[in-house]
């Protein structure tokens, strides 16, 4: 994303700013005890993401203008309908593919009622299956710029599989957007039934994956802009092509 020069340097500032850091980061622990991401729905279907994130999504999706934007994870569905809606908005034939090991019942029976479910297209399976990830690159082959999201199992092993194996379908100018990094900067307790934590989690296995991946830059403006962020350090843009 891009700013004027001196919006930047004061956003960059801003995110350097220690104590504004500290401060942020106090007070999204305290929310995560209120379930606070679980407040908000986008157009009727529950979302369970920080309107932070949502609004930064919006920027992203409007300047890159994807064709196809690749989900793993679905829950409630509000974020496919999210993707959905923002990809009417941009117009053409842009879809939207979720990808989840359980799509219960009734998640699925909302998300296929809803008026924008002619945008979205849902795979039941292991999002680090070769199969589910071969019906994937079907879906999207030769639609134009993809754009990628992982929120699934949030351990270090399982989003590093799904970085090498949805990375290569993001090309220059498109984003791979990782959530849940900030598990890396919460307290283990905030995780007691979780096989992830600090330490094992995806900020972990981006970290590693950017060692390795010169075709990705961490976009810092992005989260220097938000504060608030479930994604520190996963806001990953793609420089170069495959």
């Amino acid at each position: 994303m891009s700013h004027d020069p001196k919006d930047s340097e004061q956003i960059a500032r801003m995110g350097a700013d220690p104590e504004l850091r500290k401060q942020t980061r106090s007070w999204f622990n305290k929310t995560c005890d209120y379930r606070y991401s679980y407040n908000f729905k986008w157009l009727g279907r529950p979302i369970i993401q920080y309107p932070q994130d949502i609004l930064a999504l919006q920027e992203i999706f409007w300047n890159v203008r994807p064709r196809a934007i690749v989900e793993t994870g679905i829950a409630h569905g509000g974020s496919l309908i999210l993707s959905a809606s923002l990809l009417e908005m941009i117009g053409g034939n842009g879809v939207v593919i979720g990808v989840d090991i359980d799509i219960r019942p009734h998640n699925r029976a909302a998300i296929e009622e809803h008026p924008l479910a002619h945008r979205i297209r849902m795979i039941q399976g292991s999002s680090i299956d070769e199969g589910i990830v071969a019906q994937v690159r079907e879906l999207v082959a030769d639609r134009g710029p993809v754009l990628v999201i992982l929120d699934s199992n949030h351990t270090h092993e399982h989003v590093a599989r799904e970085l090498a194996l949805y990375s290569p379908l993001v090309q220059a100018g498109s984003y791979l957007i990782v959530f849940d990094t900030v598990v890396e900067f919460m307290d283990d307790a905030a995780f007691p039934d979780r096989p992830w934590g600090v330490g094992n989690n995806p900020y972990t296995a981006v970290q590693e994956f950017l060692k390795g991946n010169p075709r990705f830059h961490l976009d810092q403006e992005i989260e220097d802009k938000l504060l608030i962020t479930v994604a520190p350090g996963g806001w990953l843009k793609c420089v170069a092509d495959s």
